[in-house]
């Protein structure tokens, strides 16, 4: 026997339930980056911001004004974005006397003990711009320079940073390339790049000085995130914040970070490293090779996690010490004591100076490459 074919009105009702039964999913958000106008540098040099987005509707502003991570917009467990990173909203922020915010730091991250350092028997001197060390690559870093600009290769929003140091430069020696590529992915990841080479023995150590605060810039301190470090050393301090040269055990100490804990738990112990370093502002010998976990870090009131991931040896966790509610940062807002944390992946402090820690010589004919990620999700 034939089955008799539904009529024009039940294919019609048949449509509508099935359009509420099964709801199309909405279409993927594109992936861009934009390029706008940021003001001139004092000697009217013109600054791009370059903003990239992902499909999730991650955002990240980078300025070639000292390759620096001006917003970073990520969300919390209910969906809702806050920017995570320090910093200002207008060129001039930057251009003032800022403690380093999202900056590229070059030649040499972190310290460099006496501002000196000997190179094939040639001895460097170094501008003294931290006491009697030199810090963050000097007067005139990496972070102070306006560098070449352009959007990436790839499928992914990114952005490609070029730089040539001169040969004496800060009084490091060679010329120096530099690529930084910055890519937002699709995992909600901010990815950096860093590329060089050099045509003259030269010493390098480049890093990325964001300050984070993962309940979003100028909400409170960062007392009760949690964090841990994958590290079962960390390189002590004398009281100018040159490592020692020793790699001592983080076990049984304020430093022992390698399960959990909320950062305040330790950060005013009477610790003779940590009064050194008026809380953190230390290096973490980092476990493991390749391109592997580094830290983690929880805030548990929003549900933000940032995960950091790296090929470099060690992580400089910094607890904004010296942050003191001067500077006025995005919206006005003052930035107070430990109202951010820094994890600057990295070789280690004064390696220049300190044979048995990982070389950081690059010599003309060598590439030097590392990679950091910051990826972000919720729970």
């Amino acid at each position: 026997m034939r089955k008799s074919l539904p009529g024009a009105a039940t294919l019609a009702a048949l449509a509508v339930l099935s359009s509420c039964s099964s709801p199309k999913p909405e279409p993927p958000k594109t992936m861009k980056i934009r390029k706008q106008p940021f003001g001139q540098t004092k000697n009217g040099e013109s600054v791009e911001l370059y903003t990239l987005t992902n499909r999730n509707g991650v955002e990240t502003s980078i300025t070639n004004y000292g390759g620096r991570v001006v917003t970073l917009k990520v969300p919390d467990r209910a969906g809702k974005f806050a920017d995570v990173v320090l910093g200002f909203d207008t060129l001039d922020g930057y251009l003032g006397n800022s403690p380093y915010f999202g900056a590229l730091i070059g030649r040499y991250g972190n310290r460099i003990g006496k501002a000196k350092f000997t190179l094939d028997g040639k001895e460097y001197k170094l501008a003294a711009n931290n006491g009697p060390n030199a810090l963050h690559g000097g007067v005139l870093g990496f972070d102070k320079v306006v560098w070449n600009g352009e959007q990436g290769a790839g499928e992914e929003p990114s952005l490609k940073l070029n730089y040539l140091s001169k040969d004496g430069e800060e009084g490091y020696p060679g010329n120096l390339s530099v690529t930084v590529v910055y890519t937002l992915t699709d995992r909600n990841e901010l990815k950096i790049d860093y590329a060089a080479s050099t045509d003259k023995d030269t010493v390098l150590n480049l890093t990325n000085h964001s300050y984070f605060n993962l309940a979003g810039e100028g909400v409170g301190d960062i007392l009760n995130h949690e964090i841990m470090i994958n590290a079962d050393r960390f390189t002590p301090i004398d009281s100018g914040l040159i490592p020692t040269g020793e790699l001592r055990p983080v076990k049984g100490t304020p430093f022992d970070l390698t399960k959990p804990v909320a950062i305040g738990a330790h950060i005013n112990d009477k610790d003779q490293q940590i009064l050194f370093g008026k809380g953190y502002d230390h290096n973490f010998v980092l476990n493991g090779g390749g391109l592997a976990l580094a830290a983690r870090v929880v805030e548990p009131k929003s549900g933000r996690v940032m995960e950091v991931l790296t090929t470099q040896p060690g992580v400089q966790f910094y607890t904004g010490n010296f942050l003191d509610g001067s500077v006025q940062g995005k919206g006005g807002k003052a930035y107070p004591h430990r109202s951010a944390f820094c994890l600057e992946t990295q070789h280690f402090p004064d390696s220049p100076n300190k044979p048995d820690f990982p070389s950081v010589v690059l010599k003309p004919g060598e590439k030097f490459e590392s990679t950091t990620v910051y990826r972000f999700t919720a729970r």
